[in-house]
C-alpha cells in the first residue's frame, strides 16, 4: 500500500500516511479531518508491529468516544484499522489516532455518533532525556480527563513560557495545585514512592504504566494536593524530591527548575522510573 502523500503535522513532524476509516484518504478527506475541532485521539509509539499499554490507548478511545458522541469504539475496529495503516511500512512508527465526525449538528443536539477513525503515522520520535525548566502559570483545561483537540490554550501557554526562556508551562488550577504541563503529566519521587497531583488531567497513557511498573517493583504511589510551594519551597514533605515528566514520547523527563528555583534532578531516579516503565510488556496491534 502506498502512502497518502506527506504532509506537516504538530511540532513539524511530517506525516507519511493518513487513512480513515481503513482506507487510504483521498483529498476530500483530508479536508474534512482539518475542519475536525470536535475530535478526540491518543499518540502511541509502534515497534515491530507493538504497542507499551495498547489495552490503556483502547480504552482511552472507547471512553472518549461515548462521551463525546454516545457511541464506543471497538477495540478490534481500532486494531484493524491501525493494522491497516502500519501494513507495508517500517518496524518504528510513531502513530495517532484520531476520533472524529462532520456530523456535528447531530452531536450538538444529543443524537449518538459512529465516529470516523483516522490513522495518522510518522517516523519514530525519540524520547528526550535531557531536564527541563518549567513556568508555572494558571491554567486549566476544558475536559481535562480526555485527550481532546482542543489544544489552543495550552499551545498557547507553552509558546508563552518558551518566549520567556523556558521549556515548557507548568499549569496550576484556581485553588493553586499544580495538576500537568502542557504536554506531559508531572510526578514526585521522594525517595520512597511516587507523589501524583491531586488536580484535574488528563491521565496520561504513560502515567499509567509508570504506576503498573511501580506496583510490579513495589513501589508506593498516590495521589496528593502538590502546591508551588510545595516544590519550590521545599513544604511538606517535599524537600530534597525530585520531579519529572511524563508523556507519550518520554516516561520521565527530570524537571530543572520551576519559574527559576532549580530542583534536585538525580540521574538514578530517572533511571529507576525508566525500568518501571519498562517492565510493560509490548502489547502485539
Amino acid at each position: 500500500m502506498r502512502p497518502t502523500g506527506r504532509a506537516c503535522g504538530e511540532k513539524g513532524i511530517v506525516i507519511d500516511r493518513v487513512e480513515i476509516n481503513g482506507a487510504k484518504a483521498d483529498a476530500e478527506d483530508l479536508k474534512l479531518l482539518a475542519r475536525a475541532n470536535y475530535a478526540h485521539f491518543t499518540s502511541m509509539q509502534v515497534r515491530g508491529g507493538a504497542v507499551r499499554g495498547l489495552d490503556l490507548h483502547l480504552t482511552r478511545l472507547d471512553g472518549s468516544a461515548r462521551e463525546l458522541f454516545g457511541r464506543g469504539l471497538g477495540a478490534e475496529r481500532v486494531r484493524d484499522c491501525v493494522r491497516h495503516a502500519l501494513d507495508g511500512g517500517p518496524d518504528a512508527v510513531s502513530v495517532r489516532v484520531v476520533a472524529f465526525t462532520s456530523r456535528l449538528g447531530d452531536v450538538a443536539r444529543g443524537e449518538p455518533v459512529e465516529p470516523d477513525l483516522a490513522v495518522l503515522t510518522s517516523a519514530p520520535a525519540q524520547a528526550q532525556t535531557g531536564p527541563v525548566r518549567l513556568r508555572a502559570v494558571e491554567y486549566e483545561r476544558d475536559l481535562p480527563h480526555v485527550k481532546h483537540a482542543g489544544t489552543v490554550g495550552l499551545t498557547h501557554r507553552r509558546r508563552q513560557a518558551v518566549l520567556a526562556g523556558y521549556d515548557d508551562a507548568l499549569f496550576t488550577d484556581r485553588h493553586g495545585r499544580i495538576s500537568e504541563a502542557s504536554l506531559s503529566n508531572i510526578g514526585v519521587y521522594d525517595g520512597e514512592r511516587v507523589v501524583w497531583p491531586e488536580a484535574a488531567m488528563l491521565p496520561g497513557i504513560t502515567m499509567q504504566l509508570l504506576q503498573r511498573g511501580l506496583e510490579a517493583k513495589g513501589i508506593p504511589a498516590e495521589r496528593r494536593e502538590i502546591r508551588l510551594g510545595d516544590l519550590v519551597g521545599g513544604a511538606s514533605g517535599f524537600a530534597g524530591c525530585s520531579a519529572f515528566l511524563a508523556n507519550s514520547i518520554s516516561p520521565a523527563v527530570p524537571v530543572a527548575s520551576i519559574d527559576g528555583t532549580a530542583l534536585v534532578v538525580d540521574s538514578a531516579v530517572t533511571d529507576l522510573l525508566v525500568d518501571c516503565y519498562e517492565t510493560n510488556p509490548w502489547q502485539i496491534v
